[in-house]
């Protein structure tokens, strides 16, 4: 079955079940036809934001914050909001158009890439840190990529 449909399948169950575990998100999912390995199940947790929250009773459980189900991942905002990113030692800065610099400087602390230390974003200006010089171009590359796909 296809990955959206599986991944709305997954967004239903967290939303309708508390969910705990990994394992037991599997199993919700093995009885809606989808048999999903780890891997494919890690990372459409990771596509989807959901992240790990304990209820009132103690309990750990899946979730999608409601202040980042509206926030669109790194693919949707770069085609529009891109315009451009420039590197000088381990420093990375990426320039949006006027407002968006928060929401892809969320989008891209979203995207948990190893190569980045941290990141601030002001309006129009997101400042990477880089954890090694020798990453700033392959990172540079990787935005332009996404901001500019095909």
């Amino acid at each position: 079955m296809a990955k959206r449909e599986r991944q709305a399948s997954i967004l239903e169950l967290i939303k309708q079940h508390r969910v705990g575990s990994q394992e037991a998100l599997r199993e919700h999912l093995a009885t809606r036809g989808f048999d999903v390995t780890q891997a494919t199940l890690s990372r459409d947790i990771r596509d989807l934001r959901l992240v790990k929250v304990t209820g009132a009773d103690g309990l750990p459980y899946y979730t999608l914050p409601e202040e980042w189900e509206n926030t669109p991942p790194l693919e949707g905002l770069l085609p529009t909001l891109f315009l451009s990113a420039e590197g000088s030692g381990n420093l990375l800065v990426v320039k949006t158009m006027t407002g968006a610099a928060q929401a892809v400087g969320i989008a891209i602390d979203w995207e948990e890439w190893p190569e980045i230390l941290g990141s601030v974003a002001g309006d129009d200006t997101i400042l990477l840190v880089l954890r090694d010089p020798s990453a700033v171009e392959p990172v540079r590359r990787r935005i332009l990529e996404i901001a500019r796909p095909g």
